[in-house]
This record gives C-alpha cells, sequence and structure tokens, in this order.
C-alpha cells in the first residue's frame, strides 16, 4: 500500500526540521558572462542533509529527508534531480528508501555534470580549460568546488585578460576645405563709369558722357572754325597774286 501524505504538509515539515547546521557566510561577489559583478550561486551539498539512518529512521523522516533534498535542488535549478525524487515520492516506502540509499547521489551527480557543461556556453579560454578538466575527473566534490569557486575564477582571469575598449576618437574639423567643399564665388567690381572699355566696347567700359562729351564738342567746333578761316585766308592771298 502506497503511503499518502499532502506535499503541502511534507513540504512544510521539509521547513521545520532543519537540513542540516551550517554557518551562513555571505560570498564575495563573482563575474557573469558579460563580465559583469553579480552575487554567487552556492550549490548545496545534499550530503549534508543525512543526518538519519535511512535503515531505522521513521517513514516521515524518510519522507521529509527527501523533500529537504527537492528543495534543494530546486534552489539551485538542477536538472534532473527534482524529477527523479518527486517520482520517488509517489512511491511505497521501501521504494523511497532504495532511492535514497542507492539511486539520488547518481542523480545529483548527473545534475551537476550538465550544469558544468552549461558554463561552457560563450566561455572564455580559461572557463573552459577549468571546465573540461572538471568533467575529466568526473567527481562530485569536483563538480561542486568548480560551480562555487573555480568557475569564478576562471571567469575573472578570462575578462581580466580582455582588451579594454577605447573610446572612438571624433574627426577633428579641418581648418582647409575638403575637395568635395565648394568654394564660393569671389564676386567681382563692377567697372566704373569713367574706366575705358577697351577696343569693340570690350571689356565691359561704358561710353562717356556728360561733360566730358561737351568739352571735346567744344574743342572740336573751334577747330573747324580756325581751319576754315585759315582756308579762306590761303585763297584771297593765291588771288592777289595771279592777279
Amino acid at each position: 500500500m502506497r503511503w499518502k501524505f499532502p506535499a503541502g504538509a511534507l513540504l512544510a515539515l521539509a521547513f521545520l526540521i532543519p537540513a542540516a547546521p551550517a554557518v551562513a557566510h555571505i560570498e564575495s561577489p563573482g563575474l557573469n558572462e558579460a563580465c559583469q559583478a553579480v552575487e554567487r550561486k552556492a550549490y548545496k551539498d545534499i550530503r549534508e542533509l543525512f543526518t538519519i539512518d535511512l535503515d531505522t529512521a521513521p517513514e516521515q523522516e524518510v519522507r521529509v529527508l527527501a523533500a529537504q533534498i527537492l528543495s534543494a535542488a530546486n534552489a539551485d535549478s538542477l536538472p534532473i534531480l527534482p524529477g527523479a525524487i518527486q517520482e520517488a515520492l509517489k512511491g511505497t516506502e521501501e521504494e523511497l528508501r532504495a532511492f535514497l540509499k542507492t539511486n539520488v547521489q547518481a542523480a545529483w551527480s548527473t545534475a551537476l555534470r550538465i550544469t558544468v557543461v552549461r558554463t561552457l556556453t560563450d566561455a572564455g579560454p580559461n572557463v573552459e580549460a577549468a571546465a573540461q578538466t572538471v568533467l575529466r575527473e568526473a567527481a562530485v566534490d569536483s563538480y561542486l568546488a568548480y560551480l562555487n569557486d573555480g568557475l569564478y575564477a576562471a571567469r575573472e582571469l578570462d575578462c581580466t585578460s580582455q582588451p579594454t575598449p577605447t573610446p572612438t576618437s571624433q574627426p577633428t574639423p579641418s581648418a582647409t576645405p575638403s575637395a568635395s567643399t565648394t568654394a564660393a564665388p569671389t564676386p567681382t567690381a563692377s567697372a566704373s563709369p569713367g574706366a575705358p572699355g577697351g577696343e569693340g566696347g570690350e571689356g565691359g567700359g561704358l561710353p562717356v558722357t556728360g561733360a566730358g562729351t561737351a568739352t571735346v564738342a567744344g574743342i572740336g567746333s573751334v577747330l573747324l572754325l580756325l581751319g576754315g578761316a585759315g582756308y579762306l585766308m590761303g585763297r584771297r592771298r593765291r588771288s592777289r597774286f595771279v592777279a
């Protein structure tokens, strides 16, 4: 006959009965995959929870022990182990005792190994080397030492060896205009009204008008009068000489 016990009451007993005396301590912060400071995750050694004799302990204590292991596995986000414990809790007293004595630590070791493998995602060279060493050893103590300390030490080395990003310098504006810059045309001064324009009127000069034109016309009239008078005087002299 299967042993019936409410799951809520079982979990309540798991918290009411201390799992194992332990001294609380504050871990120094570690680094995550992005080299940012985070709180370290401390993985529980479930062997410390085995404080009863599985052969002689009452069934209630056996089930409380299973509930405590389940709580620790869920807190550590371990794969495989929580499901295996839940299945064992559904069985008889003898099946649960047998699971806790022979199978729970094997499932726990597999769960820790998978967790170590997960740390290889986007890992640096030091983390990868440390993880591969632990996986070759294939021991629970090595898994725990790596997950609680070795991972953070290796990650710190990887983060320290990364080059420090330098800020991108902004280009300094050049004093000389670039080839693509269109220079503004320099306006040319217009010719003054009195400036000569050159031959054929080229050169943009303006015609001479006003007082200058009247002076030239007056001088020309005088010259014409003088020339006419000289012509008349010459004819008179010539006529007298012939007569």
